[in-house]
């Protein structure tokens, strides 16, 4: 059940980003090959998640990444995370980003001309709702991005 759940607030997400932008097709030229732990390359080149947080990553030139992370809304406080972006925009430059109602933030990379090194990151923090509290916790999430 909570797989199901998880894959419907991606797929939320993913609508949340634009039609157009979520269902391009995949990049020309090579694919992205990750290093570390964490899942492999998607339809679209590099796809990450919550759990993927300090993961490293080689990509290459014209590579796309795409971020989905999960926000969290309960009767009281939401979970919300912010807009992913990247420590470099002319390394790795953000084409589209969107939230949800719920929460979740998307964001998609396209990898520059030149090599380096970046970050993607974004942070979660709660949102009281009328009559709730929230705790004073910021949770940062933090991807390490080559260029190769």
């Amino acid at each position: 059940m909570k797989a199901t759940r998880c894959l419907a607030v991606v797929c939320a997400v993913g609508a949340a980003m634009g039609a157009g932008a979520a269902s391009a097709a995949a990049p020309a030229g090579p694919r992205p090959t990750a290093s570390g732990t964490g899942r492999g390359p998607s339809a679209h080149g590099v796809l990450l998640a919550d759990q993927d947080g300090g993961r490293q990553l080689t990509v290459h030139t014209g590579d796309v990444i795409e971020v989905r992370l999960t926000g969290r809304h309960d009767r009281g406080p939401a979970f919300a995370w912010s807009l992913p972006v990247s420590g470099d925009p002319a390394l790795l430059r953000r084409t589209s980003a969107g939230a949800t109602p719920t929460g979740g933030a998307a964001g998609r990379f396209t990898a520059g001309a030149r090599r380096g090194t970046t970050t993607v990151t974004a942070q979660r923090r709660c949102h009281a709702a009328p009559g709730s509290v929230c705790p004073h916790v910021v949770v940062p999430w933090k991807v390490t991005v080559t260029v190769a």
